[in-house]
Protein backbone atom coordinates (compact mmCIF):
# COMPACT_ATOMS: atom_id res chain seq x y z
CA UNK A 1 0.00 0.00 0.00
CA UNK A 2 1.19 3.66 -0.33
CA UNK A 3 0.87 6.68 1.18
CA UNK A 4 -0.33 10.11 -0.36
CA UNK A 5 3.17 11.25 -0.65
CA UNK A 6 3.96 7.65 -2.57
CA UNK A 7 5.71 6.11 -0.16
CA UNK A 8 5.27 2.35 0.17
CA UNK A 9 3.83 1.84 3.84
CA UNK A 10 5.20 -1.31 5.32
CA UNK A 11 5.68 -3.11 9.01
CA UNK A 12 9.05 -3.13 9.13
CA UNK A 13 10.13 -6.48 9.57
CA UNK A 14 12.27 -6.70 12.55
CA UNK A 15 9.48 -5.04 14.33
CA UNK A 16 7.54 -7.91 14.78
CA UNK A 17 8.38 -11.83 14.93
CA UNK A 18 4.62 -12.25 12.40
CA UNK A 19 4.26 -10.97 8.84
CA UNK A 20 1.80 -8.14 8.94
CA UNK A 21 0.78 -5.67 6.06
CA UNK A 22 -0.72 -2.51 5.73
CA UNK A 23 -3.91 -2.48 3.20
CA UNK A 24 -7.49 -0.72 3.03
CA UNK A 25 -9.59 -1.61 5.76
CA UNK A 26 -13.19 -1.71 6.05
CA UNK A 27 -13.07 0.12 9.71
CA UNK A 28 -11.18 3.21 9.11
CA UNK A 29 -8.73 3.78 5.68
CA UNK A 30 -5.92 1.60 6.40
CA UNK A 31 -5.32 -1.42 8.69
CA UNK A 32 -2.84 -3.97 9.58
CA UNK A 33 -3.45 -7.55 8.77
CA UNK A 34 -1.74 -10.13 9.73
CA UNK A 35 -0.12 -12.70 6.66
CA UNK A 36 0.27 -15.64 9.10
CA UNK A 37 -1.86 -17.39 12.01
CA UNK A 38 -0.98 -15.44 15.60
CA UNK A 39 -1.52 -17.52 18.68
CA UNK A 40 -3.08 -16.20 21.94
CA UNK A 41 -0.95 -14.10 24.68
CA UNK A 42 2.18 -13.55 21.69
CA UNK A 43 3.71 -10.27 21.34
CA UNK A 44 2.64 -8.76 18.41
CA UNK A 45 4.54 -5.00 17.80
CA UNK A 46 5.67 -2.50 19.92
CA UNK A 47 3.87 0.53 19.68
CA UNK A 48 6.71 2.73 18.43
CA UNK A 49 7.54 6.81 17.30
CA UNK A 50 8.23 9.89 19.19
CA UNK A 51 7.54 10.83 22.92
CA UNK A 52 6.00 13.43 23.99
CA UNK A 53 4.76 15.28 27.10
CA UNK A 54 1.62 15.62 27.99
CA UNK A 55 2.15 19.49 27.51
CA UNK A 56 4.72 18.95 24.40
CA UNK A 57 1.43 17.14 22.78
CA UNK A 58 -1.47 19.77 23.80
CA UNK A 59 1.25 22.38 22.16
CA UNK A 60 1.33 20.33 18.94
CA UNK A 61 -2.61 20.02 19.19
CA UNK A 62 -3.32 23.63 19.46
CA UNK A 63 -0.71 24.58 16.89
CA UNK A 64 -2.44 22.24 14.09
CA UNK A 65 -6.07 23.45 14.85
CA UNK A 66 -4.36 27.05 14.66
CA UNK A 67 -3.10 25.69 11.28
CA UNK A 68 -6.03 24.31 10.16
CA UNK A 69 -4.31 21.20 9.20
CA UNK A 70 -5.20 17.92 8.41
CA UNK A 71 -4.75 15.80 11.67
CA UNK A 72 -1.93 12.87 11.40
CA UNK A 73 -1.42 12.14 14.29
CA UNK A 74 -1.50 8.04 15.57
CA UNK A 75 -1.40 8.73 19.60
CA UNK A 76 -1.07 6.80 21.99
CA UNK A 77 -0.90 6.85 26.03
CA UNK A 78 2.34 5.47 27.74
CA UNK A 79 1.43 6.85 30.82
CA UNK A 80 0.22 10.07 32.87
CA UNK A 81 3.18 11.65 31.88
CA UNK A 82 4.23 10.59 28.33
CA UNK A 83 2.46 10.23 24.77
CA UNK A 84 3.56 7.68 21.94
CA UNK A 85 3.48 9.57 18.72
CA UNK A 86 3.23 7.03 15.59
CA UNK A 87 3.15 9.58 13.09
CA UNK A 88 6.73 10.47 13.56
CA UNK A 89 9.21 7.34 14.12
CA UNK A 90 6.79 4.58 13.73
CA UNK A 91 6.43 1.14 12.31
CA UNK A 92 3.38 0.78 11.19
CA UNK A 93 1.23 0.11 14.10
CA UNK A 94 0.17 3.40 14.16
CA UNK A 95 -2.46 1.87 11.58
CA UNK A 96 -3.82 -0.87 13.94
CA UNK A 97 -7.79 0.21 14.17
CA UNK A 98 -10.13 0.72 16.53
CA UNK A 99 -12.55 -2.24 17.85
CA UNK A 100 -14.70 -2.29 20.58
CA UNK A 101 -13.94 -6.22 20.72
CA UNK A 102 -10.01 -6.21 19.96
CA UNK A 103 -8.08 -9.07 19.32
CA UNK A 104 -4.81 -6.80 20.68
CA UNK A 105 -3.90 -5.41 24.17
CA UNK A 106 -1.63 -3.61 25.57
CA UNK A 107 1.02 -3.84 28.08
CA UNK A 108 3.82 -1.60 29.44
CA UNK A 109 6.93 -3.47 29.45
CA UNK A 110 10.54 -1.40 30.47
CA UNK A 111 9.57 1.85 29.08
CA UNK A 112 7.89 0.43 25.88
CA UNK A 113 4.26 0.23 24.68
CA UNK A 114 4.07 -3.95 23.24
CA UNK A 115 1.02 -4.70 21.88
CA UNK A 116 0.19 -8.70 22.31
CA UNK A 117 -2.56 -10.76 21.04
CA UNK A 118 -5.59 -11.87 23.10
CA UNK A 119 -6.96 -14.61 21.27
CA UNK A 120 -6.22 -16.26 18.29
CA UNK A 121 -5.35 -14.47 15.17
CA UNK A 122 -6.17 -15.99 11.70
CA UNK A 123 -4.28 -15.50 8.63
CA UNK A 124 -5.85 -12.35 6.64
CA UNK A 125 -7.51 -11.13 9.98
CA UNK A 126 -7.33 -7.44 10.60
CA UNK A 127 -5.64 -6.51 13.46
CA UNK A 128 -7.52 -4.28 16.30
CA UNK A 129 -7.29 -2.53 19.66
CA UNK A 130 -9.58 -0.81 21.71
CA UNK A 131 -8.40 2.90 22.16
CA UNK A 132 -10.22 3.43 25.34
CA UNK A 133 -10.94 7.19 24.58
CA UNK A 134 -11.77 8.66 28.08
CA UNK A 135 -15.69 9.37 28.50
CA UNK A 136 -15.21 13.44 29.03
CA UNK A 137 -12.88 13.63 25.68
CA UNK A 138 -15.20 14.51 22.82
CA UNK A 139 -17.36 11.92 21.00
CA UNK A 140 -15.23 9.63 18.40
CA UNK A 141 -17.27 7.62 16.42
CA UNK A 142 -16.52 4.00 16.17
CA UNK A 143 -17.20 2.05 12.76
CA UNK A 144 -15.91 -1.68 13.90
CA UNK A 145 -19.06 -3.34 12.73
CA UNK A 146 -19.28 -5.14 15.84
CA UNK A 147 -22.44 -6.34 17.35
CA UNK A 148 -21.01 -5.75 20.51
CA UNK A 149 -20.34 -2.23 19.29
CA UNK A 150 -20.52 0.88 22.05
CA UNK A 151 -21.08 3.16 18.85
CA UNK A 152 -18.35 5.45 20.18
CA UNK A 153 -14.38 4.91 20.70
CA UNK A 154 -14.49 6.73 24.26
CA UNK A 155 -15.53 4.38 27.41
CA UNK A 156 -18.81 4.35 28.86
Amino acid sequence: MKSASGKTLRIKRACSKYRLRIGLSTIDRRGVFALEPIPRNRKVIEYAGDRLTWKETTRLLKRLWRLRAPPNLYLARFNRRWVINGAAGGNGSQFINHSCVPNLGRRRIRGRLVLFSIRDIRAGDELTLDYQFPKYAPKTACHCGSSKCRGTVNLK
